[in-house]
């Protein structure tokens, strides 16, 4: 596969994850930021490899090799990422821009030669899960914070938006993975979370606590 298909299945993939059914290219369209003609032209090389199917007005599904190389491109990605921040000591800001040029490197020994090294990790920096060789991802009981209730103690496992200016802000505020933060109370007038970090109480808003995954301590 070219880098741009390996590129289509990822989001097609990531798409597919979000909505739970068939994509459409409008939407692929505007995450590639490319023309809907474009968007169709990939498709019909994608399904030419037996990689994806596309059904007027359900959209694009992966099929069961598609799904399988976006997963394992996936998969490079966030070793990659982890590598990164690991053993490179880059932010976890950093690392996804490098990782999209590392992700399109064709060799599976060295990417299980990688796992290995890295211990079989099943999460990025990110918190989010890293398919095994096989494809299989361990499964993750979290909320976002924005839904758990006052009173409650929870830990920091996962960020939904990993851009650059979020994570940067959560270092500003030392917010990372695998903090325990306490819901003190939530604004009535826009939703905003009082919370408590260690000895450090904060406030975040409700689009802070809508991005930031966590699961019961």
């Amino acid at each position: 596969m070219t880098h741009s298909e390996e590129n289509y299945l990822k989001v097609i993939y990531h798409l597919s994850q979000q909505s739970g059914k068939g994509v459409s290219t409008n939407a692929i369209a505007g995450v590639m930021e490319s023309k809907p003609s474009s968007v169709t032209d990939m498709i019909q090389k994608l399904a030419d490899k037996g990689l994806a199917n596309y059904v007027k007005y359900q959209g694009v599904q992966l099929t069961e090799a598609g799904t399988f190389a976006a997963l394992m491109i996936v998969r490079k990605h966030r070793l990659w990422e982890l590598f990164l921040v690991e053993k490179l000591d880059f932010s976890w800001d950093e690392v996804h821009d490098v990782a999209e040029q590392l992700e399109h490197i064709k060799s599976d020994k060295l990417i299980n030669k990688l796992d290995e090294f890295l211990g079989f990790p099943t999460e990025d920096p990110h918190g989010d899960p890293i398919p095994d060789v096989q494809g299989n991802i361990a499964s993750v009981e979290k909320k976002l914070l924005s839904e758990i209730n006052v009173g409650k103690k929870v830990l920091c496992v996962g960020v939904k938006d990993s851009s650059a200016p979020f994570l940067q802000y959560l270092d500003k505020q030392q917010i990372a993975l695998g903090a325990v933060i306490e819901v003190l109370g939530r604004e009535d007038f826009d939703f905003s979370v009082n919370i408590k970090i260690k000895d450090r109480e904060l406030t975040v808003s409700n689009k802070i606590a809508g991005n930031l995954f966590v699961k019961p301590v």
